[in-house]
């Protein structure tokens, strides 16, 4: 065998070849879904039959990166007649990901829409980084970061069973509400622990007569700070309370039949995206040591944002007479919180 031989170079740049090219193919395919738009389609759509092809498609796809993972890494050196029948099989499969997220028409709901397309670049993406550590890999040997590429391949393609799958959109915009509540538990979680562990850790001294102060403020909140922060926590409440009852009634109410229903749920969960960042950049403001105006900004952006999550829910279908008491009381918790909010922090104005 020549493979440990200066004979080697020419004929495994040879073999590899095709992977440059299929690097380049699957770079285009990417490309393709991340800026292109799935059609409407003459025939009417099958949801069944498009999740049965989907899953289908990405259960290939892992067979595909196994096959082509196991090929390169061990010996006998893979000629470039098997590395071109790889490279078509894997490019075969990818395509196949791509045209089957085609299928999806726009008027099944933007939802639902990005999910599939983010889980498709997801392992799009994965077969293009197993290509790139194959083609800079040392040759017929098997390297950690090839086992971590092929299992990268292996966990994308394993998310399709973790899409939505309810009735069209309804299901995919629960699914991102639920996404955004557990963020915003967990925001929310953190918060009360800092207030927990952040006490003065010198309200039992007195104040140094010649310094001025006791110890590092920079470290704990003070009276003030906490004042302001009680209404910082009752905004993150709301949020979570927010988030908790408007998928309570999507997932009780909500419906796909009409266009009309479909972009009412779009709507909201595309608000409701901007409750878990806005969250974020108010605890984030939060921390010793506190800028109030920052506070109050990071405060007044979230309290838009709910309101207009509360607005877009009551006017829509999933809110029925029964369940506009709620949204009532959560905007006049959210108006109560704020205004609080700027009467402490007047004086920074």
């Amino acid at each position: 065998m020549c493979s440990r031989d200066g004979a080697a170079a020419p004929a495994a740049m040879e073999a590899r070849e095709p992977l440059r090219d299929l690097r380049g193919a699957l770079r285009a395919v990417l490309a393709r879904v991340r800026e292109g738009e799935p059609g409407e389609g003459c025939e009417p759509f099958d949801l069944p039959r498009f999740w049965d092809a989907l899953g289908q498609t990405f259960k290939v796809t892992s067979q595909e990166a196994t096959k082509l993972s196991v090929a390169f890494s061990r010996p006998p050196l893979t000629s470039a007649e098997d590395c071109r029948k790889l490279s078509e099989d894997v490019q075969s499969a990818i395509l196949a990901v791509a045209t089957v997220y085609y299928w999806l028409p726009k008027g099944q709901g933007t939802t639902l829409r990005k999910m599939v397309r983010d889980a498709t670049t997801e392992v799009v993406e994965g077969m293009i980084q197993l290509t790139e550590t194959i083609l800079s890999a040392p040759l017929e040997s098997l390297s950690q970061e090839q086992l971590i590429s092929t299992g990268g391949v292996w966990e994308a393609c394993e998310q399709v069973s973790n899409l939505p799958r309810g009735e069209y959109n309804q299901a995919a915009v629960a699914s991102a509400l639920a996404a955004c509540l557990g963020v915003v538990k967990d925001a929310l979680e953190e918060m009360e622990r800092a207030l927990v562990e952040g006490q003065d850790p010198y309200s039992d001294i007195m104040e140094d007569e010649e310094l001025g102060f006791r110890g590092n403020r920079d470290t704990y909140w003070s009276e003030a700070d906490r004042k302001l922060l009680s209404s910082c926590m009752g905004l993150m409440k709301a949020s979570k309370a927010c988030l908790k009852k408007v998928l309570g009634v999507v997932k009780a109410y909500g419906k796909a039949d009409s266009p009309e229903q479909i972009a009412q749920l779009d709507d909201l969960a595309d608000i409701a995206n901007e409750i878990s960042p806005s969250v974020d950049e108010l605890a984030l403001s939060m921390y010793p040591p506190m800028n109030q105006l920052a506070v109050r900004l990071n405060a007044a952006k979230l309290a838009s944002v709910l309101k207009k999550v509360l607005e877009i829910t009551k006017t829509s279908h999933v809110c029925p007479p029964s369940e506009e008491g709620w949204v009532q009381f959560l905007t006049g918790a959210v108006d109560h919180n704020m205004n609080k909010i700027k009467n402490f922090t007047q004086g920074q104005l």
